[in-house]
């Protein structure tokens, strides 16, 4: 077999045939045919939170692999030709119909909410894969993201440990300011020492904003205007989790335990959740500004101070979302349980807040009575989203879980290591994108970028891997080595400019000084008095 040539007068008509359609080299004096790896192209459909890199603004790459020509005659040129076109054509009408299937009118989202929010466990909507759900999973997803974006990590800032961007100015700091949501408050923890590997701290302790507490994520509430878009008033509740060191896995003790002893009123003591999740969740500390509340207490205040307002006082329907990644996962699943389980999505009118939990590579957090009471009783919807490769959705439990055999899980359900996940599951596979390199790092697998970009190129189990928003594959090397090398995308590319040093007046290079970060509002003890969770304190 021998490569199709083509004359350069055929060489510029199969280009000028082709070139809309296709990325191609034609270039004399060797003018055979070769396709570009970056293969079709088409232009997609932009929605306002797209992330586009200035290649995918002019074009969407789509997945299909690149395509030599062959020929075995000189006599049949023309045949091949006329062929090399109709299969384009027909490619290009594929590329068509995933860019129109994804072609949902906004203003549906307000009449598919509370379908897209699991009113029916999600039944229809992922296989294939509803482009509405993708949209919105996507969205939570960037909420999630923007507790990695915001972290301060730097071991030689002052602030490490804190949120890099004022409370006020934050969803603007990140570029995210027509996301529509305003944060009303900060979440802080304690550095649990059940889980040390999991909090960053400063190598001085010198000057410090805190030596005790990390910041944990954010609470934040629509304006009026995404309010009239979602159909509802939608309170966000996102956790922090952790972006590449995967060592705190090693450090979960493996060891339920009753919900009831940490003061969340479960009348079932059989309930039971993972120890150093409810450590995280409920310890505190008098002695630091930032975490005298525990994370408990910050979140069940807030949300119930804004489904009063919102729901009794303004009348408007209200739905709390509550996602996370990693060990944010896990937190967003506690911190919905518990929400459900106090009441604290409840008015005193009686109305009550949709819940719905959107999470990102999660591990297991109780047994399989937490997963009964959560479901079943609770009626709380969750979807989880995970990469079938990613070690953390295995444990804990990784012998006792949902997997084993009926008999064997009725067995091991009252030993302190049978976990079980809860709700609707989501199974991606990074295998399937042609964008992402074999490699053997847990922490690429894990990456939430990465999940965000399997996402949008994830039509169905079996459906072709084709990116239906446009998302900037790019951002998958944002905190990881995760794109292959041709595309040119630094590992690890995201950083402050000159790592958050300025220069003074003086001409000497310093750190600045940050705004004052938040604390607690004035009417914490008050909310936590009508919660029924301020008895026996001191202030």
């Amino acid at each position: 077999m021998k490569l199709l040539y083509l004359s350069s007068q055929g060489s510029s008509l199969l280009h000028s045939l082709m070139a809309p359609l296709y990325s191609i080299h034609l270039s004399p004096p060797f003018p055979s045919l070769l396709f570009s790896h970056k293969s079709s192209l088409y232009s997609p459909p932009l929605s306002r939170s797209t992330h586009l890199s200035p290649l995918l603004k002019t074009h969407l790459l789509s997945t299909k692999a690149p395509t030599l020509v062959y020929s075995t005659s000189k006599s049949n040129n023309n045949n091949t030709l006329s062929s090399i076109v109709d299969q384009l054509q027909e490619e290009e009408e594929e590329e068509e119909f995933y860019r129109n299937y994804d072609q949902e009118p906004a203003e549906k989202l307000s009449e598919r909410w509370s379908e897209i929010h699991g009113r029916d466990d999600w039944a229809g909507l992922l296989d294939p894969m509803d482009p509405l759900l993708r949209s919105e999973l996507i969205r939570y997803g960037e909420f999630a993201q923007a507790c990695y974006d915001a972290f301060d990590y730097d071991p030689f800032s002052r602030y490490c440990g804190s949120s890099k961007y004022s409370r006020r100015h934050f969803f603007e700091r990140l570029g995210m300011a027509s996301f529509g949501y305003d944060v009303t408050r900060y979440l802080y923890a304690t550095s649990n020492f059940k889980i040390p590997k999991f909090f960053t701290r400063s190598v001085s302790d010198e000057h410090v904003w805190s030596q005790r507490a990390n910041w944990m994520g954010y609470i934040a509430v629509s304006n009026d205007a995404e309010t009239a878009r979602l159909g509802r008033r939608d309170i966000v509740v996102a956790w922090r989790g952790t972006v590449t060191r995967l060592e705190w896995i090693a450090d979960l003790m493996d060891y339920l335990r009753p919900v009831s002893e940490e003061g969340i009123p479960c009348p079932d003591p059989t309930v039971k959740v993972e120890s150093g999740f409810i450590d995280l969740y409920t310890d505190k500390d008098p002695t630091c500004r930032f975490c005298k509340y525990s994370a408990r207490e910050q979140v069940l205040t807030e949300v119930r101070k804004l489904v009063e307002f919102y729901g009794d006082e303004r009348g408007e329907e209200v739905s709390v979302t509550v996602t996370g990644h990693s060990l944010g996962s896990a937190l967003a699943m506690l911190s919905a349980y518990d929400l459900a389980e106090t009441g604290a999505i409840m008015t005193p009118n009686g109305k009550r807040a949709w819940v719905t939990i959107f999470s990102f590579s999660g591990p297991r957090v109780g047994n399989g009575r937490f997963k009964e009471r959560f479901e079943k009783v609770l009626g709380l919807k969750a979807l989880r989203v995970l990469n079938v490769h990613d070690p953390v959705p295995k444990v804990p439990g990784m012998f006792f879980n949902e997997q084993v055999h009926e008999l064997v899980r009725k067995f091991a359900e009252g030993l302190p290591w049978s976990y079980h996940h809860v709700g609707v599951e989501l199974v991606l596979d990074h295998k399937r994108s042609p964008f992402l390199k074999e490699t053997s790092d847990p922490s690429c697998y894990h990456n939430l970028e990465a999940h965000l970009h399997l996402l949008d190129g994830y039509h169905g189990r079996g459906e072709r891997f084709v990116l239906a928003t446009g998302r900037d594959p790019a951002l998958v090397n944002k905190a990881c080595d995760f794109l292959k090398e041709h595309h040119l995308v630094p590992p690890f590319w995201r950083q402050d400019e000159n790592k958050g040093m300025v220069r003074a007046h003086d001409g000497r290079w310093m750190q600045p000084e940050r705004q004052k970060l938040d604390d607690h509002p004035h009417d914490m003890h008050h909310h936590l008095h009508r919660l029924g969770l301020a008895e026996n304190r001191e202030f």
